[in-house]
């Protein structure tokens, strides 16, 4: 399959403080993989890093076979997308034109949506099962339904990867599981999905490949139905010895 994302000895961080160093991974087409670790473990830093908000302290960052600094944003925006999490501090916009946004990397920042922008946001709507909210504000609808939405506006852009900064963050149970449930039918029908979360039982549900890290390094990478076991998961999250753990985790699978 395709490489899309290509990291080779990353070192990342902000300006006078490296935050994380020796990262090397790839993210190939039609593949989820999940940045897992607790808090303070720099995910985020490295997912802006990864999108260009950063500049790497170290290594390289190429984007389907390409530099990452060789991109326009305007290019970057057809390739990459990303996923925040929903927050309340968003103006209302109705929801339909918060899709419409996700439309700017092809139609330009000022340039009205003509009729083919607007079926792909009504069709993206479609596909995460929010379309009756599209006349809605946006901040008046719940956060599972705004997180929906933003995934929607991410469908929208047609880009090949798709980035989810902690995808469930804020949400109360019943949401976290319908985002999950969303992000894993997204990858069975083709999409490329890169997401963190310290949930390990959430990479479990959705991911193909796990990258774990801790402490600014990669703690062990593989496919997600051979690490995440309960002694994995205890070395990542520094449990004491004989600590329960999530019942997906099994423990006859093989250890870092």
């Amino acid at each position: 399959m395709t490489v899309l994302l290509d990291v080779s000895d990353l070192s990342y961080g902000f300006k006078g403080k490296t935050v994380g160093t020796g990262f090397t991974f790839t993210v190939r087409e039609h593949e989820a993989m999940a940045v897992l670790g607790p808090n303070g473990a720099g995910k985020t830093t490295l997912f802006r890093t990864l999108l260009g908000l950063l500049p790497p302290h170290a290594g390289t960052i190429a984007i389907a076979g390409k530099p990452l600094g060789e991109y326009s944003r305007h290019e970057f925006a057809r390739i990459v997308t990303y996923v925040p999490q929903a927050y309340d501090s968003y103006f209302p916009f109705a929801v339909r034109d918060v899709v419409l946004m996700g439309r700017t990397a092809h139609t330009g920042l000022f340039a009205a949506p003509a009729s083919h922008d607007r079926e792909l946001a009504d069709r993206a709507l479609a596909q995460l099962r929010v379309d009756h909210l599209a006349g809605r504000p946006f901040d008046e609808i719940s956060g599972g339904e705004q997180q929906l939405v933003l995934i929607a506006r991410a469908l929208a852009t047609e880009a090949k990867l798709l980035i989810m900064d902690e995808p469930t963050a804020n949400l109360d149970y019943g949401n976290q599981l319908l985002i999950l449930d969303e992000i894993r039918r997204l990858k069975e029908n083709g999409k490329t999905i890169l997401f963190c979360t310290h949930h390990p039982e959430q990479a479990s549900r959705c991911a193909d490949t796990v990258l774990m890290t801790r402490d600014g390094k990669i703690l062990a990478m593989g496919p997600a139905d051979g690490l995440i076991t309960a002694e994995n998961v205890a070395t990542l999250y520094r449990l004491p010895s004989g600590s329960s753990v999530f019942p997906v985790i099994t423990a006859t699978q093989p250890s870092i």
